[in-house]
């Protein structure tokens, strides 16, 4: 199976941006970072752009440390994916308008990221906690400016 060239530097840009990520904070826990970015590049869409990318754990529990996720934040949503060991996989895809906020939890090791949409929680774990003012500052930002697109329905 070929790859077209398109989707190979797709998958190659979220790859460097999750390597560069777990560089700058090597206590984030992530295994197979090549095999989730992988995943993660056949959801971005042809007018999507990558902005930013990192690993992380989805669990509710520090010592769950085998549920890596690549986080993608692109031009219009942010895209989570893992791809199982043996078969199948995990995607989600939260879109500003689903968006509600975001929590941040601090432990004496790692860090939480917990993004609250309109139908769940999505808890992010095992971060570094020197990262989460950056992933704070990055998905918020972006929020804020994504969420301006949408028309306010309270003031109708």
């Amino acid at each position: 199976m070929t790859i077209n060239p398109k989707a190979e530097k797709t998958i190659n840009e979220i790859y460097s941006k999750v390597r560069e990520f777990k560089r700058k904070y090597p206590m984030t826990i992530a295994w197979r970072l090549k095999a989730h970015s992988k995943l993660a590049s056949r959801y971005i869409g042809e007018n999507e752009k990558v902005l930013y990318a990192f690993a992380c754990q989805n669990n509710h529990f520090s010592y769950e440390i085998f549920m890596t996720y690549v986080v993608v934040l692109t031009s219009e949503r942010i895209i989570l994916a893992q791809k199982r060991l043996f078969f199948g996989s995990f995607f989600k895809s939260i879109t500003p308008d689903m968006y509600n906020d975001l929590t941040i939890k601090t432990g004496i090791i790692w860090g939480k990221l917990c993004i609250d949409t309109i139908k769940e929680v999505v808890q992010l774990s095992n971060l570094d906690k020197g990262s989460l003012p950056e992933l704070e500052s990055t998905i918020t930002n972006f929020m804020l400016d994504a969420k301006k697109q949408y028309p306010d329905i309270d003031n109708k």
